[in-house]
């Protein structure tokens, strides 16, 4: 059986080999309880403060101000909801992930007031309706980094700056960014950041929320003195170290990962692009994370291309969620112009660690055959 090909690192990524071994002897000999004063938690506590320096350090953030969660969308409810008592609206985009969409719409049905930014067709919002929108009175704007389904990074530093001069806080979901992308909360002036682990080659469940000095929200879980009252329960002491590690290796590595994560990307594109007659990427070439690619084939359901490409050994996604066995379309495709149909038609394809030339290359093929064959079928 010929090796398989994974592009779907927008999913989840592989654990980087130091994340593994620097978790192996924690999960073997470290169960002490971080809260607990004697010697085993004591060494916990030191696991746990040591991955909360190298996460500061990643984000540009001081390690007072970094949370340890289950992952984003915690992160993203714990602030969202967390500020439900407080007066004024919520604009967001019409581009967000499911963890955001979710509360927003819970908070509507509540009575809340939520104000959406359109984008265009490229997938960026408009700064001058961002503008529009903080004329009124409003509590918080939400808005992710970079989109986890086209990859488009928003421009966050004009954003910051614009959110924070009319007054109101900002919170950022740079859960595909994190370890794609400068990720820099000294220039990015955000009160509240949210990201997963697993988006950047460390492990499942584990994520962490970034509350600023000066901001603050309600908890979600309370019953504990556990990271700083904010998040009640025993840490994952573990996976908190594989989270540090990881957050070191993608600040070291970031210039590599984006030269050679977007050599990858762009080798895909093109060759798609030049072999494959009806292909369209969606979202902004430019401004875009170095291993994303969302690509329309004309004519194509984009579901039944993803399972052929499946059972030939390439992993990709759809830009479709499943909902009582029926498809729907992308909302972030939509949001942008594209029809149902070319939304259905859409898939994501992302590189990452381990990816290489080759496999691009061999992807490329299998899609070109898999494109026809479906096509043909008319399907």
């Amino acid at each position: 059986m010929s090796e398989r090909i994974y592009l779907d690192h927008n999913a989840t990524t592989p654990l980087h080999p130091s994340v593994v071994e620097a978790m192996i002897p924690v999960l073997r000999d470290g169960h002490g309880n971080p809260s607990s004063t004697h010697e085993e938690g004591a060494l916990a506590r030191r696991w746990v403060d040591r991955a909360r320096g190298q996460v500061a350090e990643c984000l540009s953030a001081s390690p007072g101000e970094v949370v340890f969660t289950g992952g984003a969308t915690e992160a993203n409810n714990t602030v969202l909801l967390g500020l439900d008592a407080v007066p004024g609206k919520i604009v967001t985009t019409e581009v967000e992930h499911p963890s955001v969409v979710a509360p927003l719409e819970w908070l509507e049905q509540n009575g809340a007031e939520v104000c959406r930014l359109k984008v265009g067709a490229d997938g960026l919002i408009d700064l001058a309706e961002l503008d529009a929108a903080l004329v009124t009175p409003t509590k918080l704007v939400s808005i992710i980094w970079a989109n986890n389904e086209t990859g488009v990074i928003q421009p966050m530093e004009e954003i910051a700056q614009r959110v924070k001069a009319a007054g109101v806080l900002l919170h950022v979901d740079a859960t595909q960014a994190v370890g794609k992308a400068p990720v820099d909360l000294s220039l990015v002036r955000a009160d509240f950041l949210a990201c997963s682990a697993h988006k950047f080659n460390g492990p499942k469940g584990v994520g962490c929320l970034v509350v600023r000095e000066g901001a603050a929200c309600d908890s979600l879980l309370l019953g504990g003195p556990q990271e700083g009252r904010f998040r009640g329960g025993t840490e994952n002491v573990a996976s908190i170290v594989g989270i540090g590690v990881a957050a070191e290796r993608a600040r070291e590595d970031l210039e590599a990962r984006i030269e050679q994560y977007g050599g990858l990307r762009d080798r895909l594109w093109a060759t798609l692009r030049d072999r494959i007659p009806g292909v369209r990427r969606n979202g902004d070439a430019e401004s875009v994370l170095c291993n994303t690619l969302n690509v329309e084939f004309t004519g194509v359901a984009g579901d039944v291309l993803l399972q052929s490409l499946d059972l030939e050994g390439v992993a990709v996604s759809v830009g479709a969620a499943c909902h009582s066995g029926s498809i729907n379309p992308s909302h972030v495709l939509t949001a942008m112009g594209r029809t149902p149909e070319q939304a259905l038609a859409s898939l994501r394809l992302s590189v990452g660690l381990g990816v290489d030339r080759g496999q691009v290359d061999r992807a490329a093929e299998i899609l070109e055959i898999q494109v026809a064959k479906v096509r043909s079928a008319g399907v």
